[in-house]
């Protein structure tokens, strides 16, 4: 899972390889929808839960890693947002926004996790010195 350089490999990661799935399926189901800025936000939204675990497993520290993974898990909490909105403006159905809130969940809790396992590292590591 570390490349040679000490860094945890993002693409190996299974809460990045979901999060990518994740925008897909919200790409495919926005593939219809007409309202722009409504659609945009939502891309951004989900692009940004997979490009915050990249750029956190670049950092150097457990800490900087962790604070990517609560921004990441922030832009979960954004999809569902939207996602309930989309049903309201009638953009989606209720069954496809239940499918998308609950992979966000999924993702949320898997990304909470991880946080919290590196910050326990970090302490520990801490505590060695």
């Amino acid at each position: 899972m570390n490349d040679q350089n000490g860094l945890l490999d993002f693409e190996e990661m299974e809460v990045w390889q979901d999060a990518q799935d994740l925008a897909v399926e919200i790409y495919d189901d926005l593939s219809q929808v007409r309202d722009y800025s409504f659609s945009d936000q939502l891309k951004r939204a989900s692009v940004s839960i997979s490009n915050n675990v990249a750029e956190g497993a670049e950092r150097e520290t457990d800490t900087d890693f962790a604070r990517f993974l609560d921004i990441a898990k922030g832009s979960t909490g954004e999809v569902r947002s939207m996602y309930r909105l989309g049903v309201r403006l009638e953009h989606f159905n209720k069954e496809t926004a239940d499918r998308r809130t609950k992979q966000c969940t999924h993702i949320s809790k898997q990304l909470a996790g991880f946080a919290r396992y590196l910050r326990k590292r970090n302490r520990k590591a801490g505590l060695s010195h």
